[in-house]
């Protein structure tokens, strides 16, 4: 796996060479410069409120976390998946490890999460995330139909999104019988493990999915998490409405929907590939053609998304390399949360002590 996602990130980057070389460094690069500072920094700002999004999304299917805790964790995941040479499954790795660190952020107002409890929580993010987003891309092909009815892009997209939908299906039925799966495993390889190991399997197999069903009990919340996450979708199409304005492409917010949507089903199924390098630049080169915008432009508003990414994307995985140095310091020095509590009032200590006498 390793060998092969080193692989696609060089295709990627050559592909991305070969778009830059082929369309004109010097045209991308004027593009890049005509957006300045006050258009770059309001689709940063407009990136930040679509992260605020997800992260009610989040809270939304997850209500014992709290929310400054779940939008840390979850930029902090985007940023290693967008910012560090992982793909999206790495990224998935360290958002589980941002979770259980994020408590440290709130300054004693967070909630301690457990490993298990971390990865459940990730995983239903993301399915709500994909529920939203089968959504979005369903409504960025009727889009791209009302605009050019004969798109090439509309039946590969279809098919895909079909795909995408018996996934996450198989994706829920794992989340709701996993665990029971997981116990029926150990129970059968019972004679030819150890008995310590058979139990551990067998008690984390049953903590993951009371987990599991804690969250699926209330499908209220699932539904308002990938409702939200669908308009966290329509926040991300603004965002590159927003780009293509200052870059002086006139471009319909219709039309903003049809290529982000179209090309985030496109980057769905090249999730191996890390950050997207390569296929998001030809994604959207391809589908802004379609409505009449350069390919310059198209390439330049790409390069600009990433440089947003670095922008948001280096300041949260610094934070989260704090977390991680503050949770070293607190596991090397255990009596520091005990000294930093408060001492109990004087009644409350004359009424111990009496209590110790009896």
């Amino acid at each position: 796996m390793r060998k092969l996602t080193i692989l696609l990130a060089i295709l990627g980057l050559a592909l991305l060479t070969g778009c830059t070389a082929w369309y004109g460094a010097g045209s991308v690069i004027r593009a890049i410069v005509s957006i300045g500072f006050v258009g770059f920094m309001a689709t940063v700002v407009a990136q930040l409120a679509v992260d605020a999004i997800l992260g009610l999304a989040w809270h939304a299917a997850c209500r014992d976390i709290p929310f400054v805790q779940l939008l840390v964790s979850r930029m902090i995941r985007d940023a290693a998946a967008a910012c560090l040479p992982f793909s999206q499954l790495g990224g998935m790795v360290v958002g589980i490890r941002a979770t259980c660190s994020s408590d440290l952020f709130a300054r004693g107002r967070g909630h301690h999460v457990s490993g298990g409890e971390a990865a459940c929580a990730n995983l239903v993010d993301i399915t709500t995330e994909v529920m939203g987003q089968i959504l979005f891309i369903l409504t960025a092909v009727l889009c791209l139909v009302a605009h050019q009815q004969s798109s090439p892009f509309a039946r590969p997209v279809i098919i895909g999104l079909v795909l995408l939908s018996l996934g996450i299906g198989g994706f829920i039925w794992t989340q709701r019988h996993g665990g029971d799966l997981l116990k029926r495993v150990g129970n059968r390889l019972g004679s030819n493990m150890a008995a310590q190991w058979q139990d551990a399997m067998l008690n984390s197999a049953d903590s993951i999915q009371d987990r599991f069903n804690a969250i699926w009990s209330r499908p209220g919340r699932i539904v308002q998490g990938a409702l939200l996450h669908y308009v966290g979708w329509l926040g991300s199409a603004a965002t590159i409405w927003i780009a293509y304005y200052f870059l002086g492409a006139h471009l319909s917010f219709g039309g903003a929907i049809a290529i982000e949507g179209v090309a985030c089903g496109i980057m769905s199924v090249s999730f191996l590939v890390p950050a997207g390098l390569g296929v998001q630049e030809a994604a959207y080169i391809t589908l802004g053609s379609a409505f009449g915008i350069a390919p310059s432009v198209s390439l330049g508003l790409s390069l600009l998304r990433r440089g947003r990414e670095l922008v948001i994307g280096i300041p949260m995985l610094l934070i989260w390399q704090g977390m991680e140095m503050r949770a070293l310091r607190n596991k090397d020095n255990p009596m520091t949360d005990d000294a930093a509590a408060p001492l109990p009032a004087s009644g409350s200590l004359r009424e111990q002590t009496e209590a110790a006498r009896d």
